[in-house]
């Protein structure tokens, strides 16, 4: 079978999944179709395929018919209408009327945590907000020209940040964050942990509080010789066990970097420390008194890093155009069909070593990665799609992105899955969070 633009390789093998799935609101699967596509003159098979696709084309048309209404009467259609329900406010910084709270103080169905920021950044920085549409993005990128740690990495640490899903946060510059004072801060921390985990009552600090935190520097995460060294934190309980070895138990993980984030470091004043990028992995209640007290300590605020489905389909491209050494995963992209009372998701699932063709078939220059490359590249799925299925999905909503080097979702998880990958993953996550915040 033919792509648009597609070069077909000597030995063909191209497989596509299908997944329609219709849940109630407990979650129950009411029905699940696969479809499986070999050669090009393969339909997309059987009458239970078929019917899953017929209705997911009523779906889309019902919807299109409904905005084709509310255009012709003047009204925003009901898709934007609730885009802009839920999006948060473009300026992240509290405004005099919010009661001192940042657009995380206000607890959200999406995240669960209720961050309060109690201090406005009013040091005598300021940052401005370019306002754009959605989902907006640099019509060209440069790959990064080296992705390997440095020497000094410790390759332990590095080994426990990989296939952990990471929640990501921006964060604002820390004023007055000191790198020789990381001992002293988990000093303070654990007794913050403690208190607020004990619901307020005395804690003195410097007592066996049962709580640990360790503030360590990640040694090896930089993509340029200017950035911030990245730090870890981490939150564990002791051991009860009587053994004078027993290992505590790490129940929290959390890390601060800015990869390749020359362009804030140097507009900011000395006292500040750019580490943009935050990344959390473990409860969230935990998540929120590491942020109230990062928040409290330094004059900084934490907010949610969601991914645009525009930025999904340039990770999609991106790491599609990476080289594996070791086993490499299908490409797979999951759709979200809108603004149905029930929750339809597709998987569509794209054999690496066709994704990896039809991106060397796109791609213009080595090193470099433009927006049309993106959009000519997920316009071939598309269309592929459409030929067998008879469904839109540009009509869709891309949530979810999953290759051999990381996978993300639009709600800001990520797990990355290859060291060699890191740095030039984090520099892209790095470059969002920046955006965020400026």
């Amino acid at each position: 079978m033919s792509l648009p633009g597609y070069r077909r390789p000597q030995s063909p093998r191209l497989i596509r999944q299908l997944s329609a799935r219709t849940k109630h609101g407990d979650g129950a699967v009411v029905h699940h179709v696969t479809g499986s596509l070999a050669p090009a003159h393969a339909r997309a098979g059987g009458p239970a395929a078929g019917a899953a696709g017929k209705r997911i084309q009523t779906i889309l048309a019902e919807r299109a018919r409904a905005e084709s209404a509310m255009r012709r009467s003047g009204r925003p259609s009901l898709w934007r209408r609730q885009v802009r329900a839920r999006r948060p406010v473009s300026n992240d910084m509290d405004t005099p009327d919010s009661g001192g709270k940042t657009r995380l103080g206000r607890k959200t169905a999406e995240t669960g945590i209720n961050f309060t920021n109690t201090t406005r950044f009013s040091r005598g920085l300021t940052f401005t907000r370019t306002h754009t549409l959605c989902g907006q993005s640099p019509t060209r990128r440069i790959i990064p020209q080296t992705s390997l740690l440095q020497e000094n990495a410790d390759p332990q640490k590095i080994a426990f940040l990989l296939r952990k899903q990471w929640t990501l946060y921006s964060v604002t510059p820390m004023y007055k964050f000191s790198y020789g004072n990381l001992k002293e801060y988990s000093r303070l921390l654990s007794a913050f942990v403690a208190t607020e985990k004990q619901k307020g009552l005395a804690v003195e600090v410097g007592n066996d509080l049962g709580i640990k935190v360790i503030l360590s520097t990640l040694l090896g995460l930089k993509g340029t010789d200017q950035d911030q060294a990245a730090i870890l934190v981490q939150i564990a309980l002791r051991s009860q066990l009587p053994f004078e070895n027993a290992e505590d138990k790490v129940v929290w993980s959390g890390w601060f970097c800015c990869i390749s984030g020359d362009d804030l470091s140097e507009s900011v004043p000395e006292d500040f420390t750019c580490l943009s990028l935050f990344l959390a992995n473990g409860a969230e209640s935990y998540t929120a008194i590491v942020g109230s007290w990062f928040q409290k300590t330094f004059d900084c605020y934490f907010s949610r890093l969601t991914i645009s489905p525009l930025n999904l389909a340039w990770m999609a491209a991106m790491w599609t155009g990476c080289k594996v050494d070791s086993h490499m995963a299908a490409t797979e992209l999951v759709f979200s069909v809108p603004c149905i009372p029930q929750s339809l998701d597709i998987s569509y699932a794209i054999h690496p070593e066709d994704a990896k063709a039809l991106w060397d078939t796109v791609q213009k220059t080595p090193g470099e990665v433009t927006q049309e490359e993106v959009n000519l590249f997920m316009d071939c799925l598309y269309s592929h799609f459409h030929r067998h299925f008879k469904i839109h999905l540009s009509a869709t909503r891309l949530v979810k992105v999953s290759t051999s080097i990381a996978s993300a979702h639009c709600d800001g998880n990520i797990k990355i899955l290859h060291s060699k990958h890191l740095i030039g993953v984090l520099t892209l996550l790095t470059e969002l969070a920046i955006s965020q915040i400026q």
